[in-house]
């Protein structure tokens, strides 16, 4: 910010400053996740892949954020790592005030199991179990979980509950797979292309329920994606290339799933 060049500006200068300082504390309260220098490098015999290359990204309570990048961009290791599946070669990741970063394989799983909701682009569900009994799997080992049908509820199959995967669309399929994964009800829901096995108009039914767990229940989510569209819908849009961050830009206004094409 530019200091002031006459008196009578000083006041509404030392005002914007002030603002400037509390938003940038809320920032640093809410912050859920920061990433650090993050590497990640994988061998493959005498070869190095470099996933990731020296990445730093915050992640604050309730926001909607969107990884974008093509195919080898980095963005699926960088929400592993966030999510417990992987670890980094170097730097440190915390959530709160863990580090994730030097958790143990046993810790790594009760993170999960306890604090982050899981959606995939396909969807892993039992065939041999009903809608309910697919959510069931995960109320049944969690601390305060909804019931399974609050869950299936919530993403709008109340009436497919003991219906089984191969009786449901892909689209409900997903939806299940998504009620499944805020059973637990988890501070955080990662998305990985959970729109990329789905036609445009089952897509967008998708995105409305991501969109309306972060809304309703204030879920700080993160989603993958190599479509450019679904970018409109979030407060923050972080580009990915190379293993590193190009860009992050914020919405300053947001659309709704229903205006997104692709």
């Amino acid at each position: 910010m530019a200091k002031p060049q006459k008196i009578n500006d000083t006041v509404s200068y030392q005002s914007n400053l002030l603002n400037q300082m509390a938003s940038s504390n809320t920032q640093v309260e809410n912050t859920v996740f920061n990433a650090h220098d993050i590497t990640k490098v994988y061998e493959m015999g005498e070869v190095k892949v470099h996933a990731l290359r020296g990445v730093d990204l915050s992640l604050y309570q309730g926001e909607f954020v969107v990884l974008l990048g093509p195919s080898g961009s980095g963005k699926s290791t960088l929400l592993n790592i966030l999510g417990g599946l992987d670890t980094p070669s170097s730097g440190t990741v915390r959530y709160h005030d863990h580090d994730l970063s030097i958790y143990d394989d046993n810790a790594l799983t009760t993170y999960r199991r306890e604090h982050v909701g899981f959606v995939f682009q396909f969807y892993n569900l039992i065939p041999s179990l009903t809608a309910r009994e697919n959510v069931a799997l995960v109320t049944e080992i969690s601390i305060n979980p909804m019931t399974p049908e609050e869950a299936l509820r919530l993403v709008g199959l109340e009436q497919r509950m003991d219906h089984f995967p191969a009786q449901l669309s892909g689209g409900e399929q997903q939806r299940v797979a998504i009620a499944r994964a805020v059973a637990k009800r988890p501070e955080v829901l990662l998305c990985d292309e959970p729109t990329g096995a789905l036609d445009v108009q089952t897509g967008v039914l998708v995105l409305e329920v991501i969109e309306r767990i972060n809304r309703e229940l204030g879920t700080t989510t993160a989603v993958i994606t190599h479509n450019a569209a679904i970018a409109g819908m979030a407060d923050r849009v972080v580009h990915l290339s190379g293993g590193e961050i190009g860009e992050v830009k914020t919405n300053t206004s947001k659309l709704s799933p229903r205006d997104i094409s692709w």
